[in-house]
Parts: C-alpha cells; sequence; structure tokens
C-alpha cells in the first residue's frame, strides 16, 4: 500500500520582491509548506477569502496598499496568523504591527529556519 504524501500548510506570502518571494516560497516548500506569492496589498485581501491560508506572511512595503493597511483589512474577517516580514527597524513600525493585528513582526534579513520555526 503507498503511502499518502503529507499535506502542505498553505501559506500565503504577500511580498513585492519577486527573487525574495521566489527564495522564500522554494525553501518553505522543503519544510512541507504550499506557498502562494501576492506582489501586491490590494490582492491580498482577494487572496485569503480564496485560499484560506493558515498564515499569511506579509511585507509592509508593498505597491498599492502598505502592508499596515492589509493587517488592519484582513483582521475584519479573518483570525489567519500574519507574520509581517520587513525591513522596516523602528521599535514604531514594530509596535503598529502588532497593534493592527499582526501575530509576529520578523526583521529581514531573516535566517531562513527562523522563518520557519516562527511559521
Amino acid at each position: 500500500m503507498a503511502e499518502a504524501a503529507p499535506l502542505k500548510h498553505p501559506v500565503l506570502l504577500i511580498e513585492d520582491d519577486d527573487r525574495l518571494a521566489q527564495l522564500i516560497a522554494e525553501y518553505l516548500d522543503g519544510y512541507e509548506f504550499a506557498v502562494t506569492i501576492v506582489r501586491r496589498g490590494d490582492l491580498a485581501e482577494d487572496a485569503v477569502r480564496a485560499q484560506q491560508p493558515a498564515l499569511v506572511i506579509l511585507d509592509l512595503m508593498l505597491p498599492n496598499m502598505d502592508g499596515m493597511e492589509v493587517c488592519r483589512r484582513l483582521r475584519r474577517f479573518s483570525n489567519v496568523p500574519v507574520l509581517i516580514l520587513t525591513a522596516r527597524i523602528d521599535v514604531y513600525d514594530q509596535i503598529a504591527g502588532l497593534e493592527v493585528g499582526a501575530d509576529d513582526y520578523v526583521l529581514k534579513p531573516v535566517e531562513p529556519r527562523v522563518l520557519v520555526a516562527r511559521a
């Protein structure tokens, strides 16, 4: 009898840097995560509604809508865990991100294994 492949955990990665998004997706794929990439903030809400991910990894500096507003809007209808992954190091950005509903705030660059552990 063939063994069924383990189910992958769906992750929505909202990141506008194509190279970084691909690297993160490939790395997470090796740890049983199925990553869908969205490159614009204004597309995030529809993607979360359609895909019902187990986790959202969210950049703050996005075209068309910044990550803070994306997180705020997601919290209106979803309790999906949101991990902010950003280069914004200011403590006030970190506080604001958590206050708008993010569950974690991780600074870029991040060691890939740390990202997996936090996911």
